[in-house]
């Protein structure tokens, strides 16, 4: 945490009202039993809010989806999964297969840019992260003829997120995927030499796109973090803090997490949460618990978990005071 923060970072996510309880006496730790909204595998989701009000979340290929997609009235829910495949072609240099992480942006004419991890044609060892475009947040999404990020001799590049700061500049946030080249183990950076899994910065200009500059590097792991980090977000508080989440652990093992960044600018330097955000057997029974996407008003945060069916959406309510986290309450979609 930095040093001096004498503002409360509060960030407080989604909760469905209808189980809404109060905390108990002292401010304990209480746990609230999931409530399943559909069965579906729905890994690594965003969230996002369209220029009518209405709500949608974004995830990882499956159920037959390159890009899936669920909406709702409320970011409480309940969600509603629709038959659509958002971008069933995600580029020329892509396989159109195992799209990873996408992520949308509504833009200030009125478009939609998506981020995503596309899997590389030339080499499918590797995803890197790519853009499309559309004038429905629906699609369908034309791709761009590039790759917005590709370096294979460093791994490539995914999970990429947008974001808008204050002074209306924006910018996309992902990960060199470094472990995609690592020595094996733990998601293959489980054994030395260890390989850097950097989190970047780069700014674009209005269309979501267009390069400003070069990227910067805001974040790695460390040996705390395991073999990586990655899914990383950010979001602004009123408060002026910068919260960059991520997850670090390998996604297939209980120690894989949703944890957490502060800056006092969007582009560092980030001090590390020396407790990660939410965690396998904490006060919730979750298992593998990362992806995680906040709303971009602070109100609340989507990310996955292990289930029945794969990896299943779950909201989360939390307040940050200081070095304190305290978690509230979560609510499982798809358990």
């Amino acid at each position: 945490m930095i040093a001096g923060l004498h503002q409360v970072v509060a960030i407080w996510l989604l909760a469905s009202s209808a189980l809404a309880a109060p905390a108990p006496a002292g401010g304990r730790l209480w746990k609230r039993a999931g409530n399943p909204e559909f069965q579906k595998d729905f890994p690594d989701p965003s969230i996002m809010q369209d220029s009518d009000g209405m709500w949608y979340s974004f995830a990882t290929a499956g159920n037959g989806k390159q890009v899936q997609v669920a909406k709702a009235s409320n970011p409480r829910g309940p969600w509603e999964y629709l038959d659509n495949d958002l971008l069933p072609n995600a580029g020329s240099w892509t396989t159109s297969k195992n799209t990873w992480a996408p992520d949308v942006r509504l833009l200030s004419d009125g478009s939609y840019v998506m981020y995503y991890s596309g899997e590389v044609k030339s080499n499918t060892a590797h995803h890197c992260v790519g853009t499309a475009t559309s004038r429905a947040v629906l699609g369908p999404y034309t791709p761009s003829d590039e790759p917005f990020d590709c370096n294979l001799s460093i791994g490539g590049s995914i999970d990429p997120s947008g974001f808008q700061d204050e002074d209306g500049k924006r910018y996309v946030v992902y990960k060199i995927d470094g472990n995609s080249i690592g020595h094996g183990g733990s998601c293959n950076n489980g054994v030395a030499p260890f390989i850097a899994t950097p989190i970047l910065l780069q700014e674009v200009k209005e269309d979501g796109v267009t390069k400003v500059g070069s990227p910067i590097q805001i974040l790695d792991r460390s040996d705390a973090d395991g073999p990586l980090v990655e899914a990383p977000t950010i979001l602004r508080n009123p408060d002026g803090m910068y919260v960059l989440f991520f997850s670090s652990g390998c996604f297939t093992e209980p120690t894989y997490n949703v944890n957490y960044a502060l800056a006092k600018s969007v582009r560092g330097p980030y001090s590390k949460s020396s407790t990660p955000l939410v965690t396998t057997d904490d006060a919730f029974g979750l298992t593998a618990p990362g992806g995680a996407t906040p709303v971009v008003d602070g109100s609340g945060i989507v990310f996955h978990a292990d289930c029945a069916e794969g990896r299943c959406l779950f909201e989360n309510k939390i307040g940050i005071q200081g070095q304190k986290v305290v978690l509230d309450g979560v609510d499982g979609i798809g358990m």
